[in-house]
């Protein structure tokens, strides 16, 4: 009976209900210690860590394959480096818009977004954010996967030779579904580090990953000269058709990192000040041309080399006979997928469910939830190997992330002017609450956004569906939402301002909670440290709920 007892007990919800913390805006119910702002001793992202995260980000498998895949399709080098270049300049302005916000803040994205787009509303694009990460976890852990089984072909080529004990309707054999669990049990202590030490992570890989991509790219060019190779690749597509699939690879590029440019605040809010993130509109262009450019020589060397596109770099790794090269290369692609993984996926779910059940979920237990759902309740070989069009319909979803970043950007620099008020972005009943807490200009810029590029989404996904040209709206639908989203924003907002939520000046939660170094010291709640420092003054109770009144 005690164990039986225990057992009930394990499974009351009151038993995973998160320790209730001193924190500022804990006491309403809606937010927990990892939602708060972040407190000033949190604040230790500096300029080289971010350098170093955009170094790292940069190497990794999406961007090599996005940049040889554009061979694929058609289009030259000379051609394909512009288009890439100026995908990352675009995405690299909207990353720094989102994430001063962030560093002015110290708030996460799924807080601050309840300023534009209303306090319930903005758990849409929380709710759907969270559903993407969770699916592109399990596929770039699966991506890991084909690392560590050339990493261990490298080893014991006998892996290649391993007897395969699953049906063939298991999509993955015995040696892919090893892998697979070995990568994600590596990749699994990563996951309890928190966001504010993560940062070392990201300078590990901005060490090795470069590393390796040079000695790639000099293999290829002593293998291949560029004479014979890159310089002799030409486009094999013109007229009216190369304009398209150019604005085409460009809207890929810019949506590789959509979904980041929007939850970029969920790292620049640990910035030291917002000087620290403002090196990203210089790395980010540099960096990703200058990786993009060893993606497409390396394969144009594989293409004189064994007659073929290897668009993949695992697949040109596993043509390789030099086994010391071949693991290296592969290790520095498995770190690089940890990091990409973390930041661009396992963070961002983690952020979005603590904002979805503050009570029960914090950072670290949205991370696990997220692996072992995005990592096996969804299967992603499942999903690689049946479903063209779901994946169609993932790469898609930059319809909904144009209009997000469109949104944010406006709200707080043309129609706010950067005067938010941050504690009320945690009460539901407060100024952010617009109608029934919908903001119905974020609503109609939405609609108006993402309803002419549905023909294209669905052409994507079942290309017999013939639409006509309502597929060339799709092909630039990360441009087309961001400026349109926000140009119905803000025309809506200027004719129909929501005056409530208009304030003289930026309320941020340093104004709570002004005196940090003696929250730290006597573990006392924000409320009691301002009560303690001016009641000699005007004895005059002061906490979160009177914060607005007062200012």
């Amino acid at each position: 009976m005690p164990q039986s007892g225990a057992l009930v007990d394990f499974f009351k919800p009151s038993k995973w209900a998160l320790d209730r913390e001193e924190t500022t805006f804990a006491n309403h119910g809606w937010s927990n210690k990892d939602m708060d702002p972040v407190p000033p001793r949190l604040r230790t992202w500096t300029t080289w860590n971010y350098i170093s995260y955009w170094v790292s980000d940069a190497t990794n498998l999406a961007v090599w394959e996005l940049a040889s895949s554009m061979l694929a399709i058609g289009l030259s080098w000379r051609q394909a480096m512009p288009c890439i270049a100026a995908a990352y300049a675009i995405i690299s302005v909207v990353m720094v818009l989102t994430g001063t916000i962030g560093a002015r803040l110290h708030v996460a994205f799924p807080v601050l977004n309840r300023s534009s787009f209303g306090f319930w509303f903005s758990y849409f694009t929380v709710f759907s954010r969270v559903l993407l990460s969770m699916f592109w976890f399990g596929i770039q852990t699966y991506n890991g996967s084909q690392c560590v089984y050339q990493m261990l072909k490298a080893i014991w080529p006998s892996i290649a030779r391993m007897p395969n004990r699953l049906p063939v309707s298991a999509n993955i054999t015995s040696s892919g579904l090893l892998c697979y669990f070995l990568y994600w049990l590596i990749q699994f202590p990563f996951l309890f580090v928190t966001p504010h030490k993560i940062r070392w992570l990201f300078f590990a890989k901005g060490v090795l990953t470069p590393i390796a991509w040079l000695a790639m790219v000099i293999w290829a060019f002593v293998k291949v000269p560029a004479s014979q190779g890159l310089f002799s690749q030409h486009a094999t597509i013109e007229g009216n058709y190369f304009s398209w699939a150019w604005l085409s690879a460009m809207n890929s590029a810019l949506g590789i990192y959509a979904s980041l440019s929007v939850n970029i605040p969920d790292f620049t809010r640990y910035a030291k000040n917002e000087r620290a993130q403002y090196v990203q509109p210089f790395i980010i262009p540099i960096a990703f041309t200058l990786c993009s450019f060893v993606g497409i020589a390396v394969t144009s060397a594989g293409i004189q080399l064994y007659g073929e596109v290897l668009w993949d770099p695992l697949l040109l790794i596993d043509r390789w006979d030099n086994r010391a090269a071949a693991f290296f290369a592969s290790f520095v692609f498995a770190l690089t997928t940890i990091g990409t993984n973390i930041s661009a996926n396992s963070l961002g779910a983690g952020n979005d469910m603590t904002v979805l059940c503050p009570k029960y979920i914090d950072i670290r237990r949205g991370q696990i939830l997220c692996a072992i759902i995005g990592g096996w309740a969804l299967c992603p070989w499942e999903i690689l190997a049946n479903a063209t069009g779901f994946l169609s319909f993932m790469d898609g979803y930059t319809i909904f992330l144009g209009p997000f970043a469109g949104i944010m950007v406006t709200d707080f620099y043309l129609v706010h002017k950067g005067c938010v008020d941050v504690p009320a972005m945690y009460d539901p009943s407060g100024r952010y609450r617009y109608t029934g807490g919908f903001n119905w200009r974020a609503v109609l810029a939405m609609i108006v956004t993402v309803g002419p590029t549905l023909p294209g989404l669905i052409n994507s996904i079942d290309p017999t569906i013939k639409i006509g040209y309502a597929t060339r709206l799709f092909d630039i639908a990360w441009m087309y939402g961001f400026v349109v989203a926000s140009l119905v924003y803000y025309v809506t907002s200027y004719l129909f301002p929501a005056h409530d939520t208009y304030v003289d000046g930026l309320i941020s939660a340093d104004d709570v909670m002004p005196i940090d170094k003696q929250y730290e010291k006597d573990r006392k709640s924000p409320t009691e440290t301002m009560q303690s420092g001016i009641e000699g003054e005007d004895k005059k109770s002061v906490n979160v709920e009177t914060t607005e009144v007062q200012v």
